[in-house]
């Protein structure tokens, strides 16, 4: 049995609104009653209409977006009481006058990325020492 070329796979509207980058309910009821293909949502990404072009400028954001925007993971979003999607505008405002949370998560996420940095080094390091063991 055959299955479904790649570019024909049809993606559920929530699953291509993730792949774009957008806010679901934000979109126009078309795309969200019906699923896309992949070689629709490829065609989205290329030359995006405007309807997607203003959704990725102005929001409203889903929470992946927002939480990349302003520097910190999804978890730190929460715990700074942000559920609800958020418009570039209310991004752009916290990024320039910085709540308390936003400053913690920010320097959390740092930490978070330093550590990651320190066990892919040596990770690498001992590939390295093994690599020439190995000679």
């Amino acid at each position: 049995m055959a299955g479904t070329p790649f570019s024909q796979q049809v993606l559920k509207p929530t699953n291509a609104a993730k792949k774009l980058g957008v806010y679901l309910p934000a979109t126009p009821s078309e795309f969200q009653e019906h699923g896309i293909t992949r070689a629709q949502l490829e065609e989205l990404e290329t030359d995006p209409p405007q309807w997607l072009a203003d959704l990725r400028r102005n929001g409203p954001h889903p929470r992946p977006v927002v939480a990349g925007r302003l520097g910190i993971s999804i978890a730190g979003l929460a715990r700074g009481g942000i559920t609800d999607p958020l418009t570039t505008e209310q991004i752009d405002e916290l990024r320039q006058d910085p709540p308390a949370w936003l400053v913690t998560e920010r320097e959390v996420a740092a930490k978070v990325r330093e550590e990651e940095d320190r066990l892919t080094t040596r990770a690498a390091e001992q590939a390295q020492r093994e690599a020439r063991k190995a000679r």
